[in-house]
């Protein structure tokens, strides 16, 4: 219930503040934190598995940056993590995309030194030290990987002299520091390969019986903000630290598959669709049901039985809510199973972030019922909302922090979460962990974390998107100003229609459109006969399509 302050209690509050701050300024007083007393009270802790956010924004959530001294309200993920390492009495293993924080390192190697056996596995694309870098490297890099290797060059550069020394290296180059202790490092290469997808995991496991995993990569960026931007507070992620034996034997078996013989030489190690197919486990923890699933799937599984299947099938039994933070979201059969939870009264909300909600295969934009097209191409399966809804949109954060969550919350007592986004390359290609967590306590901080968020989020379709459609309206034959796609005279391709198209078409609905879709990937229709190939298709149905459709 929200509280009502009398005129002269607010009259009080002013001046109060007033003089605390001038007493404050004069170094004889703060009177308390006022900001931090109008923060929300922490939630409860389940006793098997904590929840963190690096922009927590409860009481007492607060620490000082190690690098960039700020002082900040939030979960200081790399000190849980570093305290982690610490507890260690026998094993570590780390799966993460990119590690370039010195003082997990350090930590790492500490523990090392400690007899303590260590293990690392990253993403081959951030193998390399930042200090083996030239700037005429650099500068060769794309442009958005040139800026990171920039902001990380200029981290190691204590004295910004514009130049690393040794001793710069040995104290802020996280992969010197884990290389000169000769820490066993090795990544998806090690298979052979040139590397399969992306390993995206980010996860830790302590003597096989704690879990560290989550959204946020070990570097500056993931966890506290970019270091030459001081106004950043990091990308928006999460980190769960469960405790449980049986789970931490689940996340060992991922880990060795990747690990093989480590750096013995041997191409034994499995990356990506060489790893062997392997269903869903479920663990009962305490209070909690969790769910465990590894991506990749093969393109020739069945989609219900990956990652995204699992995620589906999760949103299938929201009875009232479902709300998503999502880096990412291009999954189209995700988003159909939205609509129809959406139909049947499930009130739906979904944040995604800027760089990808108004991409043109972006489901965002089918939530909000319309379509872009590439160069008035649009995706095959594309199937915009009719039922469309105002309650998706992008969050304001600051300029350089990205809203890199992946997670969904349903009913308020079921998490989705894990380093998995909402899209195929995750599903098919990348090593992915993917968790749902059934569970209100658990559920509640991730509530709290998402209306953070909506709270302060633009929601609906900005005006160059408005813009981009008008003009598709215009230049694009198979769309009109209704924002949904014609269903005049024109003959439908039914090699690159998309699913509203159709199933515009006679005798064609929603599950049909789908089988035509998944047939075509396989083999493109030559002739109207070759519809015959897909389930459901006869005789009678080719009488109905007959100069309605072309191939």
């Amino acid at each position: 219930m929200m509280e009502i302050f009398s005129i002269k209690q607010l009259f009080w509050f002013k001046w109060f503040s007033i003089f605390c701050l001038i007493l404050g300024v004069l170094g004889i007083s703060s009177c308390g934190n006022q900001a931090e007393l109008q923060r929300p009270n922490p939630l409860p802790q389940d006793s098997f598995i904590k929840v963190y956010f690096n922009h927590n924004q409860s009481q007492g959530a607060n620490y000082t940056e190690p690098n960039r001294n700020v002082t900040r309200s939030g979960d200081n993920l790399e000190q849980i993590l570093i305290d982690a390492i610490k507890s260690a009495n026998s094993t570590i293993d780390v799966a993460v995309q990119e590690l370039r924080l010195p003082n997990i390192a350090k930590a790492l190697v500490k523990q090392s030194q400690n007899n303590i056996k260590v293990r690392i596995i990253l993403e081959s694309n951030y193998s390399r030290p930042i200090s083996e870098f030239t700037q005429k490297t650099i500068n060769k890099i794309a442009t958005r990987k040139r800026d990171r290797y920039q902001e990380y060059f200029t981290f190691i550069d204590i004295n910004q002299d514009g130049s690393l020394s040794s001793q710069e290296i040995r104290e802020r180059d996280a992969l010197i520091i884990l290389k000169n202790a000769n820490i066993p490092i090795i990544d998806d290469t090690e298979d052979g390969t040139k590397g399969t997808g992306l390993m995206h995991h980010k996860f830790m496991i302590i003597d096989n019986k704690t879990v560290l995993t989550g959204s946020a990569n070990f570097t500056l960026s993931g966890i506290h903000g970019d270091f030459t931007n001081i106004k950043t507070r990091g990308n928006a992620n999460n980190l769960l630290k469960i405790n449980s034996p049986q789970i931490a034997q689940i996340f060992t078996e991922e880990f060795n598959l990747m690990w093989g013989d480590g750096m013995g030489g041997k191409p034994n190690s499995k990356f990506g669709v060489n790893k062997p197919q392997r269903s869903p486990q479920t663990i009962l923890l305490g209070d909690s049901t969790v769910t465990i699933k590894f991506s990749p799937n093969s393109l020739r599984d069945d989609w219900s039985i990956t990652s995204n299947g699992l995620i589906g099938q999760t949103l299938s039994i929201a009875n009232d809510s479902i709300d998503l933070a999502l880096f990412v979201f291009t999954e189209q059969k995700i988003a159909n199973i939205l609509e129809k939870r959406q139909g049947q009264g499930v009130a739906v909300k979904a944040l995604i972030d800027p760089e990808f909600a108004f991409r043109n295969y972006s489901e965002g934009l089918d939530m909000l019922g319309v379509a872009l097209s590439n160069n008035c191409r649009y995706e095959t399966d594309n199937r915009p909302w009719v039922n469309k809804i105002d309650t998706v949109g992008i969050p304001q954060l600051q300029k350089g922090d990205k809203l890199h969550h992946k997670f969904g919350v349903i009913d308020n007592n079921i998490v989705i979460t894990g380093s998995h986004n909402w899209s195929a390359a995750a599903n098919n290609q990348n090593d992915e962990t993917l968790l749902i967590i059934n569970n209100p306590i658990i559920a509640a901080h991730y509530q709290r974390e998402f209306e953070r968020l909506y709270s302060k989020s633009v929601l609906g379709l900005p005006d160059f998107v408005i813009k981009r459609i008008a003009k598709d309206a215009e230049n694009c034959p198979t769309f009109s100003t209704s924002n949904s796609f014609s269903e005049g005279n024109q003959l439908i391709n039914v090699n690159t229609a998309n699913q509203r198209e159709l199933e515009s078409l006679p005798g064609i609905g929603e599950a049909l459109a789908q089988r035509i879709i998944e047939e075509r990937r396989q083999n493109k229709f030559t002739s109207l006969n070759d519809l015959t190939r897909v389930s459901g298709i006869g005789e009678g149905k080719i009488k109905q399509l007959e100069g309605k459709v072309t191939w």
